[in-house]
C-alpha cells in the first residue's frame, strides 16, 4: 500500500458557494470518507481556513523570520487534503475523481515518500 495526498485547490478571490451547493458537496464528501473508511483505505482529511490565517516561518542568516499571510501570491490556494493508504496509482486516481466530481474543484494526486513506488 503507498500513501497518496489528494490535495483540494481551492479558487482565490470566488464567492462562496450557495449553502445548499455546499450542503450537498460535504454529503458527497462525508459518504467518500465513510467508503474509503470501510475499504481501510481512510488515513486523514480535512478543510483549511483560507491563506490569509496563514503563518509563515522563512529562515534567514540562522534566525526565522515570522511573516503574516501566505507564502505565494497565487489564483488558486490549498483548501483542504486527504491522505489515503490504497495499492497503486491507479487506485489514487480514481478516488481523485471523485473528488473532483463532488467538490466540482481541480485535485492533485501526490504519492508520498517511502511509499511501494520509491
Amino acid at each position: 500500500m503507498t500513501l497518496y495526498l489528494l490535495s483540494i485547490h481551492q479558487p482565490q478571490g470566488e464567492l462562496p458557494p450557495e449553502p445548499e451547493f455546499l450542503a450537498d458537496v460535504m454529503r458527497q464528501l462525508g459518504e467518500l470518507r465513510d467508503e474509503l473508511a470501510s475499504t481501510g483505505s481512510w488515513v486523514f482529511g480535512q478543510g483549511l481556513h483560507g491563506p490569509e490565517t496563514a503563518t509563515v516561518l522563512r529562515p534567514r542568516d540562522g534566525e526565522v523570520l515570522i511573516t503574516d499571510g501566505p507564502f505565494v501570491e497565487g489564483k488558486e490556494y490549498l483548501g483542504g487534503i486527504t491522505i489515503i493508504d490504497v495499492p497503486d496509482l491507479d487506485a489514487a486516481l480514481r478516488w481523485g475523481r471523485r473528488y473532483a466530481l463532488a467538490t466540482t474543484l481541480p485535485i492533485e494526486v501526490r504519492p508520498f515518500h517511502g511509499g511501494a513506488g520509491d
